[in-house]
């Protein structure tokens, strides 16, 4: 069977950081062009009307591309993740999880990865407006902004992709 051409593959640094994944569309196109590499090949081959290549999984880039240390964007899908899907009060992860702020913002608390966590709504609404304390509730865990490393980054595609374990690991 002839891989999808909207698979995802890992682009590579020439130093071997992890960058970006793209479409094999798009990997294809940088080989073509000679901009990239292909590292391994995990996923078979690609039929044109002449022509039999194979299909990329890890590519290289040719240049090196210099780019700023990478952050992890605070957003509601982010926090969850960094929760891993659990309430931070009861511990629960079997129900609707909403964002609750450890210091309520009418009380000058932020908007911020050290104040923000992961909720049950039965524990959101009994927490209510109030801080912990006046709630008589304790946090399962004390929140923090996530590492930016390459495991946590590119992490959400690794049981799709495990052939990409020995690019990400490392970094």
């Amino acid at each position: 069977m002839q891989p999808s051409l909207k698979e995802l593959v890992l682009v590579l640094n020439t130093n071997y950081e992890p960058i970006n994944v793209c479409t094999m569309r798009r990997a294809m196109g940088l080989i073509f062009s000679e901009k990239a590499s292909m590292l391994q090949n995990g996923r078979g081959e690609i039929h044109t009307a002449r022509e039999v290549y194979p299909a990329p999984s890890v590519i290289r880039l040719e240049r090196m591309v210099r780019r700023p240390r990478p952050k992890v964007k605070l957003n509601k899908q982010e926090i969850f993740r960094r929760d891993h899907h659990t309430c931070q009060y009861c511990g629960r992860k079997d129900v609707e999880l909403t964002l609750d702020h450890i210091l309520p913002r009418r009380l000058g608390g932020r908007h911020s990865w050290d104040n923000l966590i992961t909720a049950c709504r039965a524990c959101n609404h009994h927490k209510g407006g109030r801080v912990l304390v006046e709630a008589g509730m304790q946090l399962l865990s004390q929140p923090h902004a996530p590492a930016a490393s390459a495991q946590y980054i590119f992490g959400r595609y690794l049981a799709e992709n495990t052939d990409w374990d020995s690019f990400i690991v490392g970094w």
